[in-house]
C-alpha cells in the first residue's frame, strides 16, 4: 500500500499491486487494473518511486531491513 494525496489535500492509500498505468497529462493520473482512475498531486516519478519502494519492501528476504 502507498499513501498519495488527492487535490483536495486528503490522503488516500492505494494498493500498489493494482497500479496499471501512471500518466502525466499534466496532472498525474493513476489507472488501476480495475479500470478506476485516480488523480493525485504527486508527480508521475514520485508515484513510480513509491510503487518501486513498496515492491522492494515486500519482496525482501525476512530479517533484512533497509
Amino acid at each position: 500500500m502507498i499513501i498519495l494525496t488527492r487535490f483536495d489535500n486528503k490522503e488516500l492509500v492505494i494498493n500498489a499491486e493494482l497500479v496499471q498505468f501512471v500518466e502525466s497529462k499534466p496532472d498525474t493520473i493513476i489507472t488501476l487494473t480495475t479500470g478506476e482512475k485516480i488523480i493525485v498531486k504527486e508527480s508521475r516519478d514520485e508515484v513510480v518511486n513509491r510503487v518501486i519502494r513498496y515492491k522492494q519492501l515486500i519482496h525482501q528476504p525476512p530479517g533484512i531491513t533497509k
